[in-house]
């Protein structure tokens, strides 16, 4: 091809300028390097909202400051009130944490409260009437109730029923598994003398009775630091053993649910299933496990309650389940899965214990703790949806 030289200055190929005249006016500057239009910047309070415990964080510091005006002088937040409300915000958060992961995977189970009742019993018929050793007893009833999770796990995912339908089925079923196991082998709906078997039991003494830290809360009594009673001993002995359970369970629970692979699978499973099961993630194991770990958390409450109590009654874990599901929603889970916090409902469950036992240190009735959780979860409800809105609006 030939060249030819124009009397503009630039070299001509076939017809095309090889360079721009230096006539041209400049290109207006571009974005910076890296820099991408379509990224919108979010501010502090957008990314705040946009959190799923941001709700119960901010629940949890109003009602804070309500009883530290209401009950500040009564004794609610010295050591031993502490305590009380950690222990019963302990509990709950157990079985809170397994129905919050649940329940970003779009699935219910409504038979945690008669699993917490069924593994007492499984604990305590063995051991008080068939002479069992009681670790052995705790071990076949972490065994029972896990079995019984895979199986409503197995008949979700095979039937395709509700999940709320089939643990609802088998609310009934350990319910009434529970009161007649007890009056057959009982005559009566509670067990007792499981007691005196944990205070011997290697198992139960290691993991499941008593408290933590004995020795550093004797050491500070001595000191002066704590409370005394009239012996010199020290009016709260020690970290109940709930108390760590229930920080392991969140700190492994939120670490699986944030860091992990597994943990991306429940997010996925819980916002589309279908879809979740064509990139290859495996629903029905993702879903059958966490039904038997909703099991394990609910057999754990029950095992350290009767080793806590020393018996086992039929009526235990009444109301539970919905207690459960209050405080993972409170903590930001919603109904419809794929989207919560581990952190946020131990916060819900924080909420409970402070106001279940916050009332009984004020004037207020406590008929009225029910209202309030009914409040809190319809305004949890309310504002988990808002807060979803935005987030899908702006992607």
């Amino acid at each position: 091809m030939s060249a030819v030289k124009s009397s503009a200055g630039p070299v001509l190929f076939a017809g095309v300028s090889a360079a721009v005249p230096p006539s041209s006016p400049p290109a207006p500057p571009g974005p910076a390097a890296g820099a991408d239009e379509r990224v919108q910047q979010v501010g502090v309070i957008g990314r705040l909202f946009s959190r799923p415990e941001f709700a119960s964080i901010s629940g949890a510091v109003l009602v804070f400051a309500f009883f530290g005006l209401t009950a500040g002088g009564s004794g609610m937040f010295n050591l031993d009130g502490v305590i009380n409300w950690s222990q019963v915000a302990a509990y709950l958060g157990v079985i809170a944490i397994g129905a919050c992961l649940l329940m970003i995977a779009g699935e219910f189970d409504l038979s945690i409260g008669s699993m917490i009742g069924f593994a007492g019993m499984m604990i305590a018929i063995p051991s008080v009437y068939f002479h069992w050793p009681l670790w052995v007893a705790i071990c076949f009833a972490f065994a029972g109730s896990m079995a019984l999770g895979w199986l409503n796990g197995y008949l979700v995912i095979k039937t395709r029923l509700p999940s709320f339908i089939v643990t609802l089925a088998f609310l009934f079923i350990l319910r009434g598994l529970t009161l007649a196991l007890s009056i057959m082998f009982a005559n009566r709906t509670i067990v007792s003398g499981v007691g005196e078997l944990a205070a011997h039991d290697w198992l139960a003494g290691l993991l499941f009775q008593g408290d933590v830290g004995v020795g550093l809360f004797r050491w500070m009594a001595r000191a002066g630091w704590i409370a005394v009673l009239d012996g010199g001993e020290p009016l709260v002995k020690g970290i109940p053993k709930v108390i760590v359970w229930w920080a392991v369970l969140a700190l492994g629970g939120g670490f699986v649910l944030s860091r992990t692979r597994y943990g991306n699978w429940i997010f996925a499973v819980g916002g589309d299933a279908n879809a979740a099961k064509n990139v290859g993630v495996p629903v029905r194991l993702v879903k059958t496990s966490l039904f038997v770990f909703t099991a394990f958390c609910a057999c754990l409450f029950a095992v350290l309650q009767v080793c806590d109590v020393g018996s086992a009654a039929a009526d235990r874990g009444m109301q539970k389940e919905f207690e459960a599901i209050i405080a993972a929603v409170i903590g930001g889970s919603l109904l419809t899965g794929g989207y919560g916090s581990v952190v946020g409902a131990c916060f819900g469950a924080l909420i409970f214990g402070v106001v279940q036992i916050g009332i009984t240190y004020t004037n207020i009735n406590s008929d009225w703790f029910r209202v309030f959780l009914g409040v809190m979860l319809l305004i949890a409800v309310l504002f988990n949806r808002y807060v979803r809105s935005r987030v899908t609006e702006a992607r």
